[in-house]
């Protein structure tokens, strides 16, 4: 595993589910301040800097986080366990959006529909190919059809984060196509 590959691991342990793990505070938004990060990693024993941090920020192909402005704050874009407000506001989705998913999931998903199980959101790409690669981190890939603009139209939120990431809360069976 790549250094960055593994900084970006620890980053998303810290800012999507267990910041606690070395004593960093998030605010409601779920931004953290990157000099008390490096410091508090630091005593975990894990080494950043803010150059790694940045560099970390600016080529992952996943566009997992986010640095404010003037660089003093850093936040996961999407994939919380931990109860933040991102600020998104709902936007009308294409027609059709797309789940990636192991095959051994699809059981449940035929019975529950897609939930976020222990994320605040689903995660729903616009193009096939993105699903694809999701569903491989977890198995045999397959990927659901999700009928976005219909469930838009009966009343469900969609949001979508800074990284291009389709959100919802929960998707029906009945709006699942495959």
């Amino acid at each position: 595993m790549s250094p960055d590959t593994k900084t970006s691991k620890f980053l998303s342990l810290l800012l999507r589910h267990k910041p606690e793990a070395i004593g960093l505070q998030l605010d409601a938004s779920g931004w953290a301040d990157v000099g008390e990060l490096i410091q508090k990693a630091r005593k975990a024993g894990v080494t950043l800097t803010r150059s790694k941090i940045a560099a970390v920020v600016a080529t992952s192909d996943k566009r997992r986080f986010t640095l404010s402005d003037d660089g003093a704050r850093i936040r996961a874009n999407q994939g919380h366990s931990v109860s933040v407000d991102l600020g998104l506001l709902p936007k009308e989705p294409p027609e059709f959006l797309f789940h990636g998913t192991a095959r051994h999931n699809l059981a449940g998903i035929r019975n529950k529909g897609i939930v976020a199980m222990n994320r605040a959101f689903v995660h729903l790409s616009k193009d096939r190919e993105t699903a694809v690669i999701v569903g491989k981190r977890h198995g045999s890939p397959v990927v659901l059809t999700v009928q976005a603009g219909k469930m838009h139209g009966d009343g469900f939120l969609f949001y979508l984060s800074a990284n291009g990431v389709w959100l919802t809360e929960h998707v029906p069976t009945a709006y699942l196509l495959g």
